[in-house]
C-alpha cells in the first residue's frame, strides 16, 4: 500500500499540472461518473494529503476523497500536444488541454463536502510530512498504550502516512523491537522516531522512493550490489528476511504482526526486557 510520502507527491503533481485551470473530468470507467458530470468544467483549487488520504478540491467547496488501497494509482501526465483516449478501468480522469490524470484501482473515490474532509481529519493522527504535525499527540497515545510499538506506528489514528517500510526502517534506525510496548518507551526515543520519519518521509516525497540507509551502509560505500525490488529504495531490514544485516550480519528475522509483515535484526534491535 502507498505510504504517506507517495499521497503528498501525488499531490503535488497534481497541484502543478491543474490547480488554479478549470478542468474536464470524466469517468471512462463509469463508476464516477454522475460525479464526473458535476465536477466537468469546474475550477480545480488544489490538492492535499493527509497520511494515506488524498483530497482534490474544486470550486464549490467540493472535494474528490481518494484513497489508494493496495493497487490504485493515480498516473499524471503534462506537457502532452494531444491527450489520448484512456486506457483500462480508468475510474476518474481529469484533462486540459496540455494534461491528462487517470486514477485506477482505487479502494475510495467519494465527491464529498468540507464536513466530511474535517471529519476523516480529525479521524486521523497528525502526519510527519505536514506543518500542522504534532508529535506531542503521537506521543500522548504511545506513552500510555499496551500495545508494541509496531502495531501503534501503522495505526493511522496514532500517527498518519507510515506504512510497512517506514514502520521496518524507522525501528531498525533507532534500535528499537516492534515488539517492546508502547509505554516501555521513552518520550526522548519517541521523539526521535517522529523527527527521523520527517526527514526520511520528506526525502521520499522528494525522490519518489524509500530510501533509510545512512552513507555508511549504501551499496557504493559497502562494496555491495544495490537492492532489486520491485518497491526500490535502499533498506536496512523490510523484504530483506534471513539476508545479512548491514550493520551487524546477522540475518534479518522477520515474522507477522496483526497480519502484516515484521521485520527487524535481533541483534541491532534487541528483544524486549521480561516487562514486555
Amino acid at each position: 500500500m502507498p505510504e504517506g510520502h507517495t499521497l503528498r507527491r501525488l499531490a503535488g503533481h497534481l497541484d502543478d499540472a491543474f490547480a488554479g485551470l478549470p478542468v474536464r473530468a470524466s469517468s471512462p470507467q463509469g463508476r464516477f461518473a454522475v460525479e464526473a458530470r458535476q465536477l466537468d468544467g469546474a475550477l480545480m483549487v488544489g490538492a492535499d494529503s493527509i497520511g494515506k488520504q488524498l483530497f482534490v478540491e474544486f470550486s464549490g467547496e467540493r472535494f474528490v476523497h481518494v484513497h489508494l488501497g493496495l493497487i490504485g494509482g493515480w498516473e499524471v501526465t503534462t506537457g502532452v500536444e494531444e491527450v489520448p483516449a484512456p486506457v483500462g478501468a480508468v475510474r476518474l480522469r481529469l484533462a486540459t488541454a496540455t494534461a491528462y490524470a487517470d486514477l485506477r484501482g482505487a479502494t475510495r473515490c467519494d465527491l464529498v463536502g468540507p464536513e466530511t474532509v474535517e471529519r476523516v481529519r480529525a479521524q486521523l493522527g497528525p502526519d510527519p510530512l505536514r506543518a500542522d504535525g504534532d508529535v506531542e499527540r503521537a506521543w500522548a497515545k504511545v506513552r500510555v498504550s499496551n500495545r508494541t510499538i509496531g502495531d501503534l506506528l501503522m495505526d493511522q489514528t496514532v500517527l498518519a502516512g507510515v506504512g510497512n517500510v517506514y514502520r521496518a526502517e524507522v525501528l531498525f534506525r533507532h534500535r528499537i523491537h516492534p515488539l517492546r510496548l508502547g509505554r516501555h518507551l521513552t518520550k526522548k526515543q519517541f521523539v526521535a522516531m517522529w523527527d527521523d520519519l520527517v526527514v526520511l518521509m520528506t526525502e521520499g516525497v522528494a525522490t519518489g522512493r524509500i530510501d533509510t540507509v545512512r552513507p555508511e551502509h549504501t551499496p557504493e560505500a559497502m562494496g555491495r550490489s544495490p537492492r532489486k525490488d520491485d518497491h526500490g529504495g535502499e533498506v536496512y531490514v523490510y523484504r530483506r528476511a534471513q539476508m545479512p544485516c548491514h550493520v551487524c550480519g546477522a540475518p534479518v528475522r522477520s515474522s507477522t504482526l496483526a497480519g502484516r509483515n515484521l521485520f527487524w535484526c535481533a541483534k541491532c534491535q534487541p528483544a524486549p526486557r521480561r516487562r514486555d
